[in-house]
Formats: structure tokens, sequence, C-alpha cells
């Protein structure tokens, strides 16, 4: 194959590769007004009065050029017209049109944070059609959480956590747990398991405000370890998020010395990573359990930025590292714009290295097809392939078994 037929056939591959979410929420199941769809489609507020509207940004202009025709509008639709159009086809319509559009056949769907009223999984998937499948990220501060609510002496609090989490991982179709200590604390935390003792002394001082907002650095850090010891894939959300967090202590790096003390347990997924996808990628390099992807950036940034953002992330990360997420939430146009952006960034930056022959066809085509889809079946032992055909037949005979994990 010559490098300009290879290049070609790994955009067509890529274009029509079933995709593996490896992280995603539900989407808003009611008719969104104006605000309503504004303030989904920022991470941060929407400004009343202020004449800057989340329509006048990457994202924005992404939306209108790359959605709108899913909704049977013209490319670079006026606002105004596509949330007239969205209105008129209703949150059903719109909902199944995206999620059909973004060619996703496994969605791995954080519960602990959904729109209400919103999709559980199984809506999610059915809404998607093709034999689509939906399986589940258990979210660590809402079930300690729920336990401070439900009442709990201090120095029983560390072994009640440890159980409601086991209780929830057993639940069918659960294949990842998830703590966004990113937001709660930062990452800048002594790595060392605490106690039993310090979990009892943090726990009286949380439980005697009332629970509520789990941000004691102890206990984070023991709902960290707890993950480490339930054996599952354990996905951490790192940098770019809403104004609740820190930027600075966000950083992936900062998580190395807990890094070496968990070497050999579970994979840790770093999710979303931007700005410090380069980070990011250097913890995939020399740490073996690590994995990253950048999934919420690359609807933000947009298909024409996309291609930058992926080229940082695999500039040293072993192709076996990197995984596709849409991190899509509220809005399904999410899904369909993360799918969008990342196949068209992905095949722009392999055919520009098979057309430097800096890459074979043959190598860029299997890069794809773990990125996309094969490194999370891998990495999360998944065995409901539905809807997983390889659009260039069989799987690469070097892939590994879906159900062969290294950990």
């Amino acid at each position: 194959m010559s490098a300009s037929a290879g290049a070609t056939a790994v955009h067509e591959m890529l274009g029509a590769l079933p995709l593996v979410d490896h992280h995603c929420h539900g989407v808003a199941t009611a008719d969104l007004d104006r605000t309503g769809f504004e303030s989904l489609l920022t991470e941060g507020e929407v400004w009343p009065g202020s004449g800057i509207s989340p329509f006048d940004s990457p994202v924005g202009v992404a939306v209108r050029r790359h959605c709108a025709p899913v909704l049977d509008l013209p490319r670079h639709a006026p606002a105004e017209a596509y949330l007239a159009r969205r209105a008129e086809l209703g949150a059903a319509e719109v909902n199944r049109r995206f999620l059909g559009a973004c060619g996703t056949a496994v969605f791995c769907v954080d519960t602990g944070f959904a729109p209400e009223p919103g999709t559980t999984p199984r809506e999610l998937a059915g809404a998607a059609g093709g034999g689509a499948v939906a399986y589940e990220v258990v979210r660590l501060e809402r079930v300690a959480e729920a336990v401070a609510a439900g009442g709990v002496e201090p120095g029983e609090y560390g072994a009640v956590f440890d159980a409601a989490v086991r209780e929830a991982v057993r639940r069918p179709g659960v294949v990842a747990v998830k703590s966004v200590a990113a937001y709660r604390t930062g990452f800048d935390l002594d790595p060392a398991r605490p106690s039993s003792e310090e979990v009892a002394r943090a726990a009286a001082g949380w439980l005697a405000g009332a629970g509520g907002r789990l941000d004691d650095p102890v206990l984070v850090r023991h709902l960290l370890w707890t993950a480490v010891d339930l054996g599952l894939p354990l996905q951490l959300h790192t940098g770019f998020g809403d104004a609740d967090l820190r930027l600075h202590r966000t950083d992936p790096a900062l998580l190395t010395d807990w890094l070496r003390l968990t070497a050999g347990t579970v994979p840790v997924l770093l999710l979303h990573c931007w700005p410090y996808q380069r980070q990011a990628a250097y913890l995939a390099a020399v740490f073996e359990q690590v994995h990253l992807d950048v999934g919420l950036a690359l609807h933000h940034v947009g298909p024409a930025r996309a291609r930058a953002v992926l080229a940082e992330a695999l500039e040293i990360t072993p192709f076996g590292k990197l995984l596709y997420s849409s991190d899509a939430y509220g809005v399904a146009e999410f899904h369909h714009l993360g799918a969008v952006a990342f196949r068209q960034g992905l095949a722009g930056l392999l055919r520009e290295r098979v057309d430097a022959d800096e890459l074979s066809p043959a190598d860029a085509l299997r890069i794809a097809r773990w990125t996309g889809r094969d490194n999370a079946r891998r990495v999360y032992g998944l065995t409901d392939l539905t809807g997983l055909t390889d659009p260039e037949g069989p799987a690469d005979p070097t892939d590994l078994p879906a159900t062969e994990l290294p950990y």
C-alpha cells in the first residue's frame, strides 16, 4: 500500500470505526430553553446581560458547524435558528439523532453526576441504537457522602465506606470507579495510605459538620487507597473543569509519588488532562498502570484544534495507553462533537506521519483501532462486543484479547 493510499485508508477507517467512549455522562431528557442549553455548553457560567454568549466561543462555533447538519440545518446556522430547530424536534429526537450519529458502540457512563432529568446508561445506549451497549462507572465521592448521610460513627466510617463501595461495584455492568479528588482537594496530597486511626479522626471532624461534601484530605486519600483495594480500573479527573477546581492543583504530575506506591495494582485512567496532556503523557510513559485521554478538551477546542491536542498527548505516550472519551454531559451534541473531533484530529495526525514516512500505513491503522476502541476493551475487560465490528475486517492479530489485563 502506498503512503497516500495508506493515509486515505486511515481516514476512512477512523470515520467508520465503532468507538468505545470510556468516560461520559447522561444527557438531559427535558427540552432546554436558551439559558438551559447555554449553561451546558460551557464549564463556566452564563452571564445574562453581558453580551457574551457560549455560542460565541470555540465550542459554540463547533456546535453550529458540526452539529447543525444533524438537525437538518445548514452549517454555521445562527444560534437562534439552531435553538428553534432543537425545540421543534424535541429532546428525545435530538438525543436520538446525535447519539446515533456519533458512531459510539460502547458507553462507559459516570453515574455520579447527571443532569436532572437525565438518561440512565441503558437509556443512553438505547437512544444510540445500532446495538450500542453501556457500562457504569461508580463515583466514589458519591458513595462516601451517602454513607455519611445515612449516619455512621467516626470509628466505623472506614469499614462502612469499604462495604458500601464493594456493594456498589457489584451492580451488573460496573466496570470502573472514579474520583473527583482534583475538585475536592487537588493532588498535592500525602501519597501514603492513611491509618485507621487517621481515618477515624478525620471522619469525626467531617461528620461533626453533618458530612456533606467530602473534601477532607485524609478521607480523600483513604478513598483513593480503597479504590486500589477494589481491583477495578480507577478514573481520575485531571486538568480542565469548571470553576469549582483550582487548576494548578489538578496537574497529574502531582500524583507521581502516589503512582510509585500503587505500581502493579490497578489501571489508573487520567481523564481530560488539558492543559497538562504532556505531563499525563510522561506519566503514561514511565508508569505501567497509567493511561490517559483528552476527552473534555476535544469538544471544547473543537475539530479545528483537536489534532494539536492529540499530537501533544501522543508525543511520548505508548500507543496502547491513549483512550477515546467524549466526557459528554447534558447535551447530546457533545457525544457527536467529541467523536467528530477525535476522528478528524487523530486521522489528520496519523495521515501527516504516514505522508512523512514516519509511520507505516499498517501501524497507523493499528494505532487508530487501539485508541478508538481496543485499548478501552483491554483495560476494562469489556466482554459485550455488540456493535464493535471492525470496518477493516478482523482485529489486528497483535491486539490483546479484550479480557486479558496486564494488572
